[in-house]
């Protein structure tokens, strides 16, 4: 279900707003990237460079290696968060990185298990939307330092369109966050 922002759309032939189709202009979306199986960096590396096929790439923040959350006994992630803009709607954009997931060898196990790549839609302009297989924005985000602190760096102002705060003040009504540390390849070695 769309409400407000993008989600309704004018409708000149009549007075119930369109549907939204996510065609009417390029959208910003941000996107959570993370692996934690073979070599995580080249992962993380070749999702990017799908997307930039599909997505128009606006900034990527560092890298940073982070505890696993959930099931606790697997190898450390390393995670980013991109922005891009894009012309698919957000239905489309979920296909996409489903099939970029399965296309760099993701094999869906265990819930909160190790992956070579997970892709999760994080925001989509300021769209709210909560279907079966799609919620926008991300409902765990706010909940996760290694999805907060990498968007931060390239986002700090963007306003969580259901919480009404910025992306720099979410990490701090964190609870308990698991440990994020900006990544460099000498020190995992």
């Amino acid at each position: 279900m769309c409400r407000g922002g993008p989600g309704e759309l004018p409708n000149p032939g009549g007075d119930k707003p369109r549907p939204y189709t996510g065609y009417h202009k390029m959208a910003t979306a941000y996107l959570s990237l993370g692996s934690n199986l073979g070599h995580r960096e080249a992962n993380i590396a070749s999702a990017l460079k799908m997307l930039g096929q599909e997505a128009r790439i606006l900034k990527v923040s560092s890298l940073y290696e982070t505890e696993p959350v959930g099931y606790k006994d697997q190898p450390r992630f390393l995670n980013c968060v991109c922005s891009v803009e894009t012309e698919l709607a957000p239905q489309a954009l979920l296909e996409l990185v489903k099939t970029m997931e399965k296309n760099l060898g993701r094999k869906r196990t265990l819930r909160f298990g190790p992956r070579l790549i997970d892709i999760d839609i994080l925001f989509y302009d300021d769209l709210i939307l909560d279907s079966p297989d799609l919620v926008i924005p991300h409902p765990r985000l706010a909940e996760r330092a290694f999805v907060l602190v990498p968007l931060k760096e390239i986002a700090p102002n963007l306003v969580h369109p259901l919480l009404g705060l910025t992306i720099e003040e979410l990490p701090e009504r964190i609870e308990n966050p698991e440990e994020v540390c900006l990544y460099s390849e000498s020190s995992s070695q």
